[in-house]
């Protein structure tokens, strides 16, 4: 594993090392505390960002190692007009891996194309999110045993939520896994999420309403309706407050649920809700940190590597309007099979 774009490119052995590795850090940490000394890791953040941001800064300096980076484009030459490409190139040469965040979908594995160090995708847009799906992934196994035979329940925004895309892709890889999908028809999954589960024979149905499925469940992943993701603020406030998980709700649950959140949360769990013992997402924050602990002690650990400048690959092009080959005019073109590499929509002829 050279790079992090997504969970497809860790095999479920290097999954079983990174959780090994997680739960003996998160069980002593002081073990690892110089494991990384020496070593300097990039965050860039070109969203906004608390958890994610300050858990990677967190898991970097307590092994040791040390951070750079920025947070918002107006300190950095983005604001120029320096394209991505010049930006990897540029600072991978000063550091020993990068952690970005970048709005625009597949901005990671354009990174990746031009970067001599290990790329992690800190959330591309709303395609992927990595290491959230890691820090969903330690929690689950923690908090149920396994990652197999599960009846999940995903709700909200379903189609921008870059968490629950990378979620399910991550699940339908263990068996016996059941998932029940609530959200406004306009949230749905998008077509490419819909046609990965269909490739893979996973169990699922779509729904609307929480109340009717919530006894069902073995773990209820709730997420926020990503207002920075409409058009305007009259379709957000269509879809906002539709899904609220309280304690009456809660009160039709099993007890053994397990309620996760990728944070942050807005109005989607209230306050009361927040003490029942079954929400576990600021623990879930908290694992988060010592799994990016496990993940940045393999990849800091990775010998450098001389890219090569990548050639194009397919005809066509992307006409997806958030899709990194569309802003920037200085990537390769990566079309397989009608499909846009870099952010995984059909291409449309």
């Amino acid at each position: 594993m050279q790079h992090l774009i997504d969970f497809d490119q860790v095999t479920l052995a290097e999954w079983d090392m990174l959780l090994d590795r997680a739960t003996a850090i998160r069980k002593d940490p002081a073990v690892y505390a110089e494991s990384c000394r020496g070593k300097l890791v990039a965050t860039l953040f070109y969203e906004p960002s608390t958890r994610t941001q300050l858990s990677f800064q967190s898991a970097t300096l307590r092994l040791g190692a040390q951070v750079v980076g920025f947070s918002g484009t107006s300190g950095s030459s983005v604001t120029k007009g320096e394209n991505l490409r010049d930006t990897i190139r540029t600072v991978s040469n000063y550091v020993d891996a990068i952690v970005m965040r970048n709005p625009m979908e597949g901005a990671a594995l354009a990174a990746s194309l031009f970067s001599e160090v290990p790329v992690v995708n800190a959330g591309d847009g709303g395609h992927f999110h990595p290491t959230q799906t890691l820090t969903d992934l330690f929690t689950i196994s923690l908090e149920k045993g396994n990652l197999t035979g599960l009846t999940v329940g995903i709700c909200g925004d379903l189609l921008n939520g870059r968490t629950v895309h990378s979620l399910l892709k991550a699940l339908i890889r263990f068996p016996g896994n059941r998932f029940i999908l609530i959200s406004t028809k306009t949230l749905r999954i998008p077509d490419y999420i819909r046609n990965i589960l269909t490739a893979a024979e996973a169990d699922f149905t779509e729904v609307e309403a929480l109340e009717g499925v919530i006894a069902q469940l073995d773990l209820l992943y709730m997420t926020r309706i990503q207002r920075e993701r409409f058009e305007s603020e009259e379709a957000y406030r269509r879809e906002s407050g539709i899904y609220v998980l309280d304690s009456a709700k809660l009160a039709l649950a099993r007890e053994d649920l397990l309620v996760l959140h990728p944070l942050p949360k807005v109005d989607e769990i209230t306050q009361e809700a927040d003490e029942d013992p079954r929400c576990r997402y600021f623990e879930q924050a908290r694992n988060g940190m010592y799994i990016r602990m496990a993940l940045l002690y393999e990849l800091l650990h990775h010998e450098r590597v001389k890219q090569g400048f990548p050639k194009s690959r397919g005809e066509g092009r992307c006409t997806n309007p958030r899709c990194v080959s569309v802003q920037e005019s200085s990537l390769p073109t990566l079309i397989e099979g009608g499909r846009c590499l870099y952010c995984d929509k059909e291409i449309k002829q």
